[in-house]
């Protein structure tokens, strides 16, 4: 396939980088000082904590053109409107692997219902001046793979086709049917924890208040108990069930976790609170509704 991964933050660059160095054709779009970086001096990554950075030359973009594929978005919640101007008039199937918990109509309404594919990027780093640094493998996240689905559910050939891609380019990827449902899961924790997060300064800070935690799990119950359909992937369930002492222990834990601290949770940036803003505002609106 001839890619074109937009967004240039940890994601694009690494979902790029490692399309680039299994011999896709692709290119990443990125805009202002990120994309001077980009043409000097390729993606650099680099695992946390290691001194090491290795440089990937992927091709770089400014501007989205015709002749691709399949383009694959990775930007914030609040940015997509902007995106899909973007691509309204072009061709080629679209994947969004974002935070995302309005649906795919309001995509479609905009580059076309036949182009669009949901699905979320589940690795995770930060941004180091230009160097993304990339949380190690663990046996935990060798196990989440990144979903990609079609907004009605069905496996289609470009679904089998992007997922068998990814995989051969070492990206853990896998066909879900349920897909909106997963993102509206994924969102009923996310924005809860996310701005717990911001307001302690930290992910540890956060687990240091356990007060501020329960807090957090409290919003979460009420999040899953909104959405329209049952939580996805279904041990999200848990979150409603299990005994609250256990669940504050358990987060706590998570939250003094590498993976954690090695994440976009510790991205305090405005940026970061726009986007889940724009994700609360989402959720609402499909709590009215129901």
């Amino acid at each position: 396939m001839k890619l074109l991964v937009y967004g240039a933050g940890v994601l694009g660059s690494l979902f790029s980088a490692r399309l680039h160095e299994a011999g896709h054709d692709v290119s990443l779009l990125a805009r202002g000082e990120r994309l001077a970086s980009l043409r000097r001096h390729g993606v650099r990554l680099a695992e946390a904590g290691s001194p090491d950075v290795r440089r990937v030359p992927v091709p770089v973009v400014e501007h989205p053109a015709g002749g691709y594929d399949l383009t694959a978005v990775f930007v914030r919640t609040h940015q997509v409107d902007a995106v899909l101007e973007s691509l309204a008039g072009l061709e080629g199937d679209v994947l969004f692997l974002l935070n995302w918990a309005a649906g795919a109509e309001p995509l479609g309404a905009v580059i076309g219902h036949e182009r669009v594919l949901l699905g979320f990027g589940t690795a995770g780093g930060t941004m180091e001046g230009d160097v993304v640094r990339y949380r190690a493998p663990s046996f935990i996240t060798r196990r989440v793979a990144t979903p990609i689905g079609e907004p009605d559910g069905r496996t289609t050939p470009r679904l089998e086709r992007i997922v068998r891609e990814f995989r051969a380019a070492g990206i853990n990827a896998k066909a879900e049917p349920k897909m909106d449902a997963w993102l509206k899961t994924h969102a009923a924790f996310e924005v809860p924890l996310g701005q717990a997060v911001h307001s302690a300064g930290g992910p540890v800070a956060l687990a240091d208040d356990p007060d501020a935690v329960r807090g957090m799990l409290r919003l979460m119950r009420q999040n899953l108990a909104a959405m329209p359909t049952p939580p996805v992937p279904g041990g999200f369930a848990a979150l409603r069930t299990l005994p609250e002492g256990l669940l504050v222990a358990t987060l706590r834990r998570f939250l003094r976790s590498p993976t954690a601290v090695h994440s976009g949770l510790s991205d305090a940036s405005p940026a970061t609170v726009a986007e889940l803003d724009r994700l609360a505002e989402q959720m609402r609106a499909y709590a009215r509704i129901r």
